[in-house]
């Protein structure tokens, strides 16, 4: 079934479960973690792989914000990530409504619809921390990552991934002192990556100045993210000051 920007929520939806596949729906409810008292618990997958997801967005740019709202009200991940990828190419198009797309997005995590990593991962930079840059106001970061619930926080993290490619390392570092004390995997992975982004692409020493001074807080997953791309030697020492 082809779709377009002109197709209906319903149109799309049935669209995406065509493209399912049993087998690969069942990986996929283990690898997001969806049974009892797991963070993904209860999520419904068809089984479609992330590139083909993303080449349906491609078809979908200009998709109408109603039908993405819609979209996004799916019981079915991967129509929810359709959602997600095509809100992103439709902010990316710096019209009119990119204010409006934000304030979409925002609506979409506060009600539960953004509600796994992968989720989070591929719309949190690209849309609300690509605005934030836009304005020059990393504050709503640390709203999102003060928060107790996980994918919130997450997304005050993963927001900052703006600001590390526009060469910034401010947002990141505000963030830290709220997120550094947080054991949950999926918050640790997101910690140090960021920090691992920071020293990759504006200056190692963002990174090496920040674990000389916070390692020792630092959970062992956050740690062990933030220096894999450090040398041995120094791998060796941030992990001696935990």
């Amino acid at each position: 079934m082809s779709v377009s920007p002109e197709s209906t929520a319903a149109d799309i939806s049935s669209a995406v479960v065509a493209m399912g596949d049993a087998d690969k729906a069942a990986s996929a409810r283990r690898y997001f973690k969806t049974g009892p008292g797991e963070y993904g618990e209860g999520d419904e997958f068809v089984g479609v792989r992330v590139p083909d997801l993303r080449r349906l967005s491609r078809s979908l740019r200009g998709l109408p914000a109603g039908v993405i709202i819609e979209l996004l009200d799916s019981p079915l991940h991967e129509v929810r990530h359709l959602a997600l990828l095509t809100m992103v190419l439709n902010f990316s198009a710096r019209g009119s409504e990119r204010e409006s797309w934000v304030q979409t997005y925002r609506e979409a995590v506060v009600s539960g619809r953004v509600n796994n990593w992968d989720l989070v991962d591929c719309s949190a930079s690209d849309v609300l921390g690509a605005w934030l840059v836009e304005v020059d106001d990393a504050g709503e970061l640390l709203e999102w990552a003060a928060s107790d619930d996980l994918w919130r926080r997450r997304v005050g993290i993963i927001g900052a991934y703006a600001f590390i490619r526009a060469g910034r390392a401010d947002a990141i570092l505000a963030v830290a002192p709220l997120v550094i004390d947080d054991r949950r995997d999926l918050i640790q992975k997101a910690f140090g990556w960021m920090l691992r982004e920071a020293g990759g692409r504006i200056d190692e020493s963002v990174l090496t100045d920040y674990l000389q001074a916070h390692a020792s807080q630092m959970g062992r997953t956050a740690l062990s993210y933030a220096v894999e791309k450090l040398t041995p030697d120094q791998r060796a020492h941030f992990r001696s000051l935990r």
